[in-house]
């Protein structure tokens, strides 16, 4: 009998399970959420500075709105994540802008199916630049991780690595998945809305995954 499971309650020992999915111990799995990110622009660094608008707006929007009650799902996407992906380029071309985008992915035996939808799909053409999951403040970010995997192991491309970031509003978590023999992850760790380093930082590699499309070889 096929079960079907909800892609918000997959967990990783599933995914290892039934899709064979593994950590990458391999420091070097990830250079791209920490080498060779590109430098801010003045506009940039004004923008990310603490009178610019995505620094002193973004963070203290999300300061006083969960100060007065936790942030849904809906308004981390709306606050916090929608004025970065601006601010990365994603809103202009090369690229399109996906919602609710419906996956369904099955077991090698096919004794499971996971499905569910995207919160926010980055494309260029018919590649995957970004597979992005929300969750509301009040939960850790990473209980958004194996639900963001289980989308990505869906990637109309899969030779070529698939990026994700999960979000709650205060935390960001990058996510790299190379489907080879078996699909092989990784994560960097959660970088803070709170810390002005690591907000930076964000916006740099969201650039950088942003830069690798130009890297592709045309299909």
């Amino acid at each position: 009998m096929v079960q079907t499971i909800p892609a918000r309650d997959i967990s990783l020992y599933e995914l290892e399970e039934k899709f064979g999915l593994q950590l990458a111990t391999d420091t070097n799995f990830f250079p791209e959420c920490t080498e060779d990110l590109p430098t801010l622009t003045d506009s940039e660094q004004e923008a990310m500075s603490t009178t610019g608008y995505a620094y002193a707006r973004v963070k203290s929007n999300y300061l006083n709105l969960n100060k007065h009650r936790l942030m849904s799902e809906e308004a981390v996407k709306m606050v916090v994540l929608s004025p970065l992906l601006d601010l990365a380029g994603f809103y202009q071309p090369p690229f399109e802008i996906e919602t609710e985008t419906p996956v369904q992915i099955s077991a090698e035996d096919e004794t499971v199916i996971v499905k569910g939808n995207i919160d926010v799909l980055v494309i260029q053409k018919r590649f995957w630049v970004l597979v992005i999951e929300s969750k509301s403040s009040k939960f850790d970010v990473m209980t958004a991780l194996p639900q963001a995997l289980a989308y990505m192991l869906d990637c109309p491309n899969p030779a070529k690595a698939t990026f994700g970031l999960v979000i709650n509003g205060r935390e960001f978590v990058f996510i790299k998945l190379i489907q080879q023999e078996h699909p092989w992850y990784a994560r960097s760790y959660a970088l803070s809305i709170e810390r002005d380093s690591e907000l930076h930082q964000v916006l740099s590699i969201l650039k950088r995954l942003g830069e690798l499309i130009g890297l592709l070889p045309p299909e």
